[in-house]
């Protein structure tokens, strides 16, 4: 790049090679930060992926998430040296952040720690773009900028190893260089309130109480996580299958509309009825509209279980689409609003499609005051819980690829099985995996046949219980 830039790399190059070289008897302030690092690591990528993380310094981290395939780069002979002996089935190159020879995708790029030492971060966004695919996550994590002081009084006192001038980044500077470079930023985590080992102490500061808004505000590590943003696709590339699964329980009256008013989308479209223990004939209704309707795709089966949950798992379980979407068939959300949901999935606006009931205005009688509260109280619950801006939980309509879906089913004993309703199973099944979730607001209508399923205040009381185990698995790890 220039002269300046050789100087500035040299000096980092000796610095570290020269804590590779005394790694053992480093202060335990840095061993138990590592140690949390890791832990949330952990916590965020899933094993078996394509791991790659720069800047791997001796490799302990990478090697932690136990990757399908996993690559390490670092500028200091000494890290790599180390790193590619205590690993050996992963790989360890020596090279600068800056630029390296790959042209490999990855599911995931680790930059941990690395940022404070990037002559130019920008550069260094450009340059994992290019190992980067739509699917890719990039996790990112900086110490805070309140903590430049403490750091430095730190290692004066001999608590960690001695420090380099590094960049102090904002997380709004590193937000602003991600989007000059074309990713988005899914979530950010607020992580590590007291670096120093301890169990009880710090299990309570770095596991309870730094996940909790104000204290949040004083943590030490801020960790990022972004995609690369949607770019315009070829217009030749076949457009992915559909599959409209509608739970239908005492549905009746409103099995004729949803054939005649659900659009065709994408290359082709199906309906998968499941039909869930009717005390009226919905099920022959089903049965009779499939037949006067032989040019749709349509297909019907008995619920085994009970719930609306049960009922979607069995209805992705049989859909053969690319796209699962869920229509309710109370026909509160009309079936013409479907193609936008397709399009914002397909568009790579998001990864998980949420309707929500809540901006527009609704019909006298579409949502009763205290489901209005309860909804509003569990989008307050869920933005909090899952990092990401979610308005509306229990919207019925939700799109997905099956392809995710899949690796939601694969996750789900992690949360457990017992959401009767689908909808928490997959809003926490999306954001484990980091999956852009986007809402779409739509027009809420008033049931025109049958009543609800849901029972207000036990159905609550159950969802309730729900944010609170879900949140010992999502929020505080």
């Amino acid at each position: 790049m220039n002269g300046q830039f050789d100087t500035y790399t040299q000096k980092r190059i000796e610095y570290y090679d020269a804590q590779a070289r005394r790694a053992d008897t480093r202060p335990g302030l840095g061993r138990y930060y590592r140690q949390r690092t890791t832990e949330i690591y952990r916590h965020l990528v899933a094993e078996g992926l394509r791991v790659i993380e720069l800047g791997c310094a001796q490799g302990g981290l990478l090697a932690a998430l136990r990757p399908s395939y996993g690559v390490g780069i670092d500028f200091s002979e000494e890290m790599v040296k180390r790193a590619g002996a205590s690993y050996p089935h992963l790989s360890f190159m020596r090279g600068d952040a800056h630029g390296f020879d790959i042209e490999e995708k990855f599911d995931v790029i680790i930059l941990s720690d690395l940022l404070h030492d990037l002559w130019d971060v920008e550069a260094v966004f450009n340059q994992i773009s290019k190992i980067a695919d739509t699917h890719t996550r990039i996790i990112i994590n900086v110490y805070s900028r309140l903590w430049e002081m403490p750091l430095m009084a730190a290692s004066l006192l001999g608590l960690t190893h001695p420090r380099i001038e590094q960049n102090w980044l904002t997380v709004e500077d590193i937000c602003n260089m991600l989007y000059i470079q074309d990713f988005g930023v899914i979530s950010l985590r607020r992580e590590i309130l007291w670096p120093l080992p301890g169990a009880v102490l710090s299990g309570l500061l770095n596991r309870g109480l730094v996940k909790i808004w104000p204290i949040s505000e004083l943590a030490l590590s801020n960790f990022i996580i972004c995609r690369p943003m949607p770019k315009n696709k070829d217009n030749a590339e076949a457009p992915p299958s559909v599959s409209v699964v509608i739970p239908a329980r005492n549905e009746a009256g409103n099995v004729a509309s949803i054939f005649e008013r659900t659009p065709q989308m994408g290359s082709s479209t199906e309906l998968i009825f499941v039909e869930g223990h009717s005390s009226d004939n919905t099920y022959e209704i089903i049965e009779q509209e499939i037949a006067k309707h032989p040019g749709v795709s349509a297909s019907v089966y008995r619920q085994g279980g009970k719930g609306k949950g049960d009922a979607v798992r069995l209805g992705f379980e049989k859909a053969a689409g690319d796209v699962l979407i869920i229509l309710d068939a109370d026909m509160t959300v009309a079936p013409e609003d479907l193609p936008r949901f397709y399009h914002a999935l397909c568009s790579g606006k998001g990864e998980f499609i949420n309707g929500v009931r809540l901006v527009y205005s609704m019909e006298d009688n579409a949502m009763r005051f205290f489901n209005q509260v309860g909804n509003k109280f569990f989008s307050l619950a869920f933005s909090w819980l899952l990092g990401q801006p979610i308005k509306d939980t229990l919207c019925g309509t939700k799109v997905i690829r099956k392809t995710d879906y899949e690796k939601i089913a694969i996750n789900r004993p992690y949360f457990g099985d017992f959401d009767p309703f689908g909808d928490f199973d997959l809003l926490f099944g999306a954001a484990k995996l980091n999956l852009k979730i986007v809402e779409m607001p739509i027009r809420y209508r008033q049931r025109l046949y049958g009543t609800t399923n849901i029972e207000r205040w036990s159905h609550g009381w159950l969802l309730l219980k729900m944010v609170i185990f879900a949140a010992s698995r999502i929020k505080f790890v």
